[in-house]
């Protein structure tokens, strides 16, 4: 049996393309050591060769590697901020049409808090979201759109009213707001990002990747937003080297392109 942390990696991008190099080593280990002795396997070799033969590890394998942790409107000051000054800036600088991308949108939460947000400025048929994930599993729950009650705590009592319906213990956003979101399986190290984006949403996602990586991201995320698009950024999170990756700060968790 080996416990050897290099041929895990290796072997894990391999079968998903996800590279572990760029999240911060000892926590991932940590992560990844915990779910191996929760399923009672000896070694990292044994591990891989269960992740090839079982399906359903493969997937539990992925969604516990993708952080999702999410729900509707978090931190809710940050999203009045955004509802009083920032959007009001985005239609005044690009017009009633804007292309919004929802990075990393785990479940669906955010992608569809940023609909139920744009539409007291805007018609739904202007509203355009791109929502895109990493985990398969995730991206399917997004797409059925039912919720718990403590996912949708935070959503304004008008848009709880208007756009979900209770299903047993549940509730189901409705298929408006579905419409407005496309979503779409991404991953943030290796593939192609959006363009020509108004404002891109990531918010407390990067704190689990390493500095090298973070950058790269940030600056590609520059690269996706047209002059003066807006990041919208979590409150776990930070970019020191801000003006170096091509922004302006606005606030703690706003960023516009310079």
């Amino acid at each position: 049996m080996t416990y050897n942390y290099e041929y895990l990696k290796k072997a894990v991008y391999d079968m998903t393309k996800i590279d572990l190099n760029a999240y911060k080593e000892n926590q991932m280990k940590r992560r990844i050591d915990t779910l191996i002795g929760k399923h009672k396997i000896n070694g990292y070799d044994h591990f891989v060769a269960a992740l090839k033969s079982d399906k359903e590890l493969f997937e539990t394998f992925v969604n516990y590697l993708t952080i999702n942790v999410s729900e509707f409107y978090r931190n809710p000051d940050q999203w009045e901020l955004l509802d009083k000054r920032y959007i009001p800036q985005l239609i005044q600088r690009f017009g009633r049409t804007l292309k919004i991308w929802s990075a990393a949108c785990s479940t669906g939460d955010e992608p569809y808090s940023l609909v139920m947000a744009l539409s007291k400025h805007l018609p739904l048929n202007h509203i355009q979201i791109i929502a895109t994930d990493l985990d398969k599993q995730v991206l399917a729950k997004a797409k059925v759109g039912l919720y718990n009650e403590k996912s949708i705590a935070g959503v304004p009592h008008e848009f709880k009213r208007r756009y979900f319906k209770k299903v047993g213990l549940s509730y189901q956003i409705s298929d408006e707001i579905k419409a407005r979101v496309h979503f779409k399986e991404q991953n943030l190290l290796k593939d192609t990002y959006p363009n020509v984006c108004n404002m891109i949403v990531c918010r407390n996602v990067l704190i689990y990747f390493t500095e090298d990586a973070k950058d790269q991201i940030y600056r590609k995320f520059n690269q996706s937003l047209l002059p003066e698009g807006i990041l919208f950024i979590g409150s776990t999170e930070q970019i020191i080297n801000y003006s170096e990756v091509g922004f302006e700060r606005l606030n703690s968790f706003f960023y516009k392109k310079v």
